[in-house]
């Protein structure tokens, strides 16, 4: 939910069908609602997104006449405000009408308030802005707990953001999180990250080392993302190895519902093949490539049991 012109359909477009930025000015706006967004996500988990149009009288009736429709079994309520916005006061007046309906219909919904368009504002302004308009809407949602970002079409910070939302629909996060974890450490990898395949998404990932940018993750999602694209076409190939010069990066398929990437930098020790319910078989003097597509092989088949089991 948001105002009209916030962003809402846009964002929409590109995470759920893999539309680019630049070619969003084309949507038209949306009136009433859009809920023809049904996502199987992680073959087990069904998305029914409702996309809703920001004008004033589609406000009014959402918050009389379908109430009960709109704020009825509502797990989680993204608000999208425009960070531009000249009639911000507005917003939150209709933001905290959608809270009240929230609590009334449904108690136990995650809310998730997005600040979009940053990209429009000074770039070093942005988080001194942000942080400001977060505080506000923590205090202006009271009793209810919110989780903020600012997001922008143009960048990593929609996947990012988004990421987090899917994260906390996932019934098994923490069991898979563990077999991440136990995967990574098998291979030796710096870091595995999980992806889901229809938007792209990371869903978890793991790392024995630090890294400096907090926002790698994402990008790599959109550069996969268009990479994902092409492979549609007939003759690619939906594997990819990447070596540089002190390290060798891995994208496959994992699961029916998930692709996978590792980075390795040490490729001189051994590897370990033969993950089968975590037992590791040593194998020496195997190459560090080959080892490697022989553990995702074998991490397969113990991701889609985990897929199967939450599924039943």
């Amino acid at each position: 939910m948001g105002r009209c012109g916030a962003g809402k359909s846009s964002m929409r477009s590109i995470i759920f069908h893999n539309n680019v930025a630049k070619k969003t000015r084309d949507l038209e706006p949306t009136i009433l609602w859009d809920n023809k967004t049904n996502v199987q996500f992680l073959g087990n988990l069904h998305l029914n997104l409702w996309d809703c149009g920001g004008q004033d009288d589609s406000f009014n009736d959402y918050l009389t006449t379908y109430r009960n429709l709109i704020f009825k079994d509502v797990h989680v309520l993204i608000y999208v405000f425009d960070a531009i916005s000249a009639e911000l006061d507005k917003d939150i007046h209709y933001y905290q009408s959608c809270l009240e309906s929230i609590l009334m219909h449904s108690p136990n919904a995650t809310v998730f308030c997005l600040m979009h368009k940053m990209d429009l504002i000074q770039e070093d302004r942005r988080d001194m802005m942000f942080e400001k308009q977060k505080l506000e809407l923590q205090v202006r949602s009271e009793p209810i707990q919110i989780q903020a970002f600012q997001t922008s079409i143009w960048d990593e910070t929609l996947y990012a953001a988004w990421a987090k939302i899917i994260h906390c629909l996932i019934p098994n996060m923490n069991e898979l999180q563990a077999s991440l974890d136990t995967f990574c450490s098998i291979c030796g990898a710096d870091e595995i990250v999980l992806f889901e395949k229809t938007t792209f998404l990371v869903i978890a990932n793991s790392a024995s080392i630090r890294h400096p940018d907090a926002h790698r993750f994402e990008k790599i999602s959109s550069i996969i993302k268009q990479f994902n694209l092409c492979t549609r076409k007939e003759g690619y190939s939906k594997q990819m190895e990447i070596k540089g010069s002190n390290f060798t990066a891995f994208f496959d398929s994992l699961t029916k519902n998930t692709s996978v990437l590792l980075i390795i930098s040490d490729t001189g020790i051994s590897k370990f093949i033969g993950m089968i319910d975590y037992e590791m078989i040593a194998a020496d003097n195997c190459l560090a490539s080959a080892a490697t597509q022989v553990n995702i092989a074998a991490a397969r088949r113990h991701f889609e049991k985990l897929e199967h089991v939450e599924a039943a």
